[in-house]
C-alpha cells in the first residue's frame, strides 16, 4: 500500500503543477491576425466573461465521449457487432455560467458469434458530469471535471458459482465510481483549419473502497483505485454554406485520441508493475467524410488488462476495432 499511497501522491503533485498561477489567473485574449473564428462570433459585443464562458461550453462539448459501433478483432469471445452507446443529455450549457453539466445514459453491449447470436449481459453506466473551468483563456483552456459513474449489469444471478470461480453468464456485477480529472488545452487557428488539443489526467475511486454500492465478491479481485486520462487532437476545417456565400461553417474533419487508466490499488495479488492485468489503453483515429453531418468513420487498437464488461473483468487481451462514431463532440459548428 505504501506504493499506492507513493503513485497517488505524484499525481496530487502533478495537479499541483499543472495548475499553475500563470493559468489559474491568465487572460482572454484575441488576435486580430489568427484568431478570425472568434471575430466572426456574432456575440462579439458581449462581454468578456460571456464569450470565454461560451468557447469553454464548446470545449466541455468536444471533450464529450461520442457513441461508437463496430466490429472487434482478437477478443477471446469472438464477436459480430460491439457498440458502445452514448446519449449525452446536456442540462445546463449557458454562457453566463462558468459551468457545464451533462447526464449521460451509456450501454457497453456486445453481440456475440454464437447460437443464437446473443448479447451477454451489457454494461449499463449511467452517470453525470460536471465541468467547471479554472482559467480565462478559451485559446489555452484549463478545467475541472467531476463525474458519478454507476456500472452494472442488470443481472440478479450469483456472482461467483458454487465452485468459488466468477459466474460469466448470469452473475450480478455492480460499482460505482467517482472521477476528478484536470483537462488541458489548446487551440490554434491555421487558415481554413481549427486544431483543438487536450490533455487529461484524472483519478478514479470506487464507493468499494467505503463498503458502498459493489458486489462484495469483487473485493480484492476487481480495481477500485485507477489513474486515467487522455489525449485528444481534433481537426476542423472550413465549409462554405452552400446557400449564404458569406457564412463559413467548422465541421470536425478529423481526429486521434489516445485513452489509458492504470489500477494502482491492491488487486488480486497481481504486483503494482503487472502492466497485463492493470494496463487498459486504446488509440483511436476518427474521419468525418463531407457528407457525414456528424458521423466519423472509426479505426483503432488496444489493449484491455481488465475488461471493462462487466462480468469479464478477468479477461486481458490486444484487441483492433472498426466502425463508426456519432455524438455531440462531432457537431458543424460556426
Amino acid at each position: 500500500m505504501n506504493i499506492v499511497k507513493r503513485i497517488i501522491a505524484c499525481i496530487l503533485c502533478s495537479f499541483i503543477y499543472l495548475i499553475s498561477p500563470d493559468d489559474l489567473f491568465a487572460q482572454y485574449h484575441i488576435n486580430p491576425g489568427t484568431d478570425t473564428a472568434l471575430l466572426l462570433q456574432p456575440d462579439w459585443g458581449k462581454t468578456k466573461t460571456y464569450r470565454t464562458n461560451k468557447k469553454f461550453n464548446e470545449a466541455y462539448l468536444q471533450n464529450l465521449p461520442p457513441s461508437t459501433a463496430g466490429q472487434e478483432f482478437f477478443d477471446p469471445h469472438r464477436t459480430l457487432l460491439v457498440a458502445d452507446l452514448t446519449a449525452n443529455f446536456v442540462l445546463l450549457n449557458t454562457p453566463k455560467l462558468p459551468v457545464f453539466f451533462v447526464v449521460s445514459a451509456r450501454v457497453n453491449l456486445r453481440l456475440l458469434a454464437d447460437h443464437g447470436d446473443p448479447v451477454k449481459s451489457p454494461s449499463y453506466m449511467p452517470g453525470g458530469t460536471l465541468y467547471f473551468r479554472i482559467n480565462s483563456d478559451a485559446y489555452n483552456p484549463r478545467f475541472l471535471s467531476i463525474s458519478y459513474t454507476h456500472h452494472s449489469n442488470g443481472v440478479r444471478g450469483p456472482t461467483l458459482n458454487p465452485d468459488g470461480t466468477f459466474n460469466t453468464d448470469s452473475g450480478k456485477f455492480t460499482t460505482n465510481f467517482y472521477t476528478l480529472t484536470y483537462h488541458k488545452g489548446k487551440e490554434t487557428d491555421k487558415g481554413d483549419l481549427i486544431i483543438n488539443r487536450y490533455d487529461a489526467l484524472g483519478l478514479e475511486l470506487h464507493s468499494a473502497l467505503v463498503g458502498l454500492g459493489y458486489s462484495h465478491p469483487l473485493k480484492g479481485k476487481y480495481g477500485f483505485v485507477l489513474i486515467n486520462g487522455n489525449w485528444l487532437y481534433n481537426i476542423a476545417h472550413v465549409v462554405v454554406d452552400p446557400v449564404e456565400k458569406n457564412k463559413k461553417n467548422f465541421l470536425n474533419w478529423q481526429r486521434v485520441q489516445l485513452d489509458f487508466e492504470y489500477i494502482v490499488d491492491r488487486y488480486d495479488n497481481y504486483a503494482i508493475t503487472d502492466v497485463k492485468k492493470r494496463l487498459n489503453i486504446n488509440l483511436k483515429y476518427y474521419y468525418q467524410f463531407p457528407f457525414m453531418q456528424n458521423v466519423s468513420f472509426l479505426a483503432g487498437a488496444g489493449y484491455r488488462g481488465q475488461d471493462d464488461y462487466n462480468m469479464l473483468f478477468q479477461d486481458s487481451y490486444p484487441y483492433a476495432i472498426i466502425g463508426l462514431a456519432a455524438g455531440l463532440s462531432f457537431n458543424t459548428h460556426r
